[in-house]
């Protein structure tokens, strides 16, 4: 299991840039190029293959737009958790039925979680979200929300590459509580986090 002491967890900045550029290259742009764009504002350069979405990437995290954890194995990122506001990250799937059983907006998102494909199932997804979390304590704290996949009633086992948000059990595991259903196979998960 990874433990706090053979990692380190250092924010996406342009100085943090150069590793998770790295990361999201040794595993071909993830997901067929996303480079962890779909959460942001949907707009004309979103989805113009691997390249536009890279540069769309650095953009935000140049206006300070884009947030995200990143697991530092000395300096290489072996993953992060993405997380950021309602306006920075308003994309979500199932966005109809969320919308629908909502009460209120969170005041943080956290919407991606990846793993090197060489580090998992050695709990450092866990670390990645307790890492966002610590930052959005330093950032003042609030509500939070993720949607994991709720895995609770299937009996079938799901490649860990398709649970790019974790699962229920996780974050039950961390302190959130469970919301409300979202889509057939995910859910709404809640924490307040005290600031730091």
């Amino acid at each position: 299991m990874a433990t706090e002491s053979s990692y380190s967890i250092a924010p996406l900045s342009l100085e943090t840039w150069p590793a998770f550029d790295a990361l999201v290259q040794r595993h071909n742009g993830i997901f067929g190029g996303c480079w962890c764009i779909w959460f942001h504002p949907d707009g004309p350069e979103r989805g113009q293959g691997a390249e536009a979405n890279r540069a769309l990437k650095k953009s935000y995290v140049e206006q300070g737009k884009a947030h995200a954890a990143l697991v530092m194995d000395g300096d290489e990122a072996i993953a992060w958790a993405e997380y950021g506001t309602p306006v920075e990250l308003p994309s979500l799937h199932h966005r109809k039925e969320y919308d629908a059983t909502k009460t209120a907006d969170p005041d943080y998102r956290i919407t991606c979680v990846f793993v090197d494909k060489r580090h998992r199932r050695q709990g450092v997804t866990e670390l990645a979200i307790t890492g966002a979390l610590d930052l959005i304590a330093r950032a003042g704290g609030g509500t939070v929300e993720s949607y994991p996949h709720d895995l609770t009633d299937q009996t079938k086992k799901m490649s860990s590459s398709f649970l790019y948000n974790g699962t229920r059990r996780l974050y039950e595991r961390l302190g959130f509580t469970y919301d409300r259903p979202k889509g057939l196979k995910n859910c709404v998960m809640v924490k307040v986090v005290e600031p730091a």
